[in-house]
């Protein structure tokens, strides 16, 4: 018989407690080790960006105060370089010419590469869609200096272009393109037009593959056709590939050199003069280090800082 009375708990002994288990370790910090380990991954690249971008930026930076003819000693020339940069109006028009070039190999690609894109997506998928593809993007992997040497036949007296020309009744027109002081620039721009048109329209026919089919069903079950469906879902859905094109052709523009030297050499007289070609007019035919570093220094700075906006709107939603 229990010494408890039945339902009784308050004279029972209470049961062992079970043991708690150990508080866990706090782990240990990893960070320095992982900090250390990606320096490790990066510093081959590091070494290399430091060795081939920033030092030479510096000392483009350190030569633009000095006037140095590449061989003999230099001498510290104050600001009279970057006056010059300012002042002289060949320098000033080279970078004038270079934003002009911008619609050519930017603007003008951006905007007709959003229709053919959107054009070649209305094909059905076979081998007339694949060939568009291919010849759009033809261009693309040719050389510049290749294209730059055809276009100078076709821009010829007698090249491709004056033949058509004349073949359609507009003989009067015809022209040596490329030697014509009015028609030179935006010849050269055609140029860059044709380099830059299939990647923008190619990676804009990439990026409409992947916008949801759903949003253009709803355009449509509202009442939009086919302009209404670019504005309201292709182009919104297209802002990181527009930004892309715009920051490539940007820069292509800016930094043009192999085209306008092999068509033109910057002529005639100054009309195709870009800063590419006069740093190297500068550099490798007048000697005058130092201007040219100036004028280099500056293109870095406005590709930059025209860039940057660039970029800016491709990231924002």
């Amino acid at each position: 018989m229990s010494r408890y009375p039945r339902g009784s708990t308050a004279l029972r002994p209470a049961p062992e407690a079970e043991e708690s288990p150990p508080p866990p370790r706090p782990a240990r910090r990893r960070r320095p080790a992982r900090r250390w380990s990606t320096l490790l991954w990066v510093a081959p690249a590091l070494a290399m960006y430091t060795a081939f971008v920033l030092y030479p930026l510096g000392q483009s930076v350190q030569f633009s105060f000095y006037e140095w003819d590449g061989i003999g000693p230099a001498t510290p020339a104050g600001l009279d370089n970057w006056v010059a940069v300012f002042t002289e109006p060949e320098l000033l028009g080279s970078v004038a010419h270079a934003f002009v070039l911008i619609f050519f190999y930017a603007a003008l690609p951006v905007g007709l590469g959003l229709v053919a894109a959107s054009l070649v997506r209305e094909l059905r998928a076979g081998a007339f869609s694949t060939t568009a593809r291919v010849v759009l993007f033809v261009p693309q992997v040719l050389p510049p200096v290749a294209a730059g040497i055809a276009w100078t036949w076709m821009f010829s007296t007698d090249g491709l272009v004056n033949q058509m020309l004349r073949a359609v009744g507009l003989g009067s027109v015809t022209r040596a393109w490329l030697g014509d002081f009015t028609f030179a620039l935006p010849a050269v721009g055609v140029i860059g037009f044709w380099l830059s048109f299939g990647f923008c329209t190619v990676l804009l026919l990439s990026g409409i593959g992947k916008i949801d089919p759903s949003l253009y069903e709803a355009a449509r079950l509202d009442g939009a056709g086919r302009v209404g469906e670019f504005f309201a879902v292709t182009l919104p859905g297209l802002r990181q590939e527009i930004a892309v094109c715009a920051t490539i052709g940007t820069i292509a523009a800016l930094a043009s050199f192999d085209v306008v030297q092999i068509a033109t050499q910057g002529g005639p007289g100054y009309q195709t003069m870009v800063p590419g070609v006069e740093i190297y007019r500068l550099t490798f035919l007048e000697q005058r280090i130092g201007q040219a570093s100036a004028l280099a220094v500056l293109l870095a700075a406005l590709v930059l800082l025209v860039i940057w906006p660039i970029q800016r709107i491709g990231r924002h939603e």
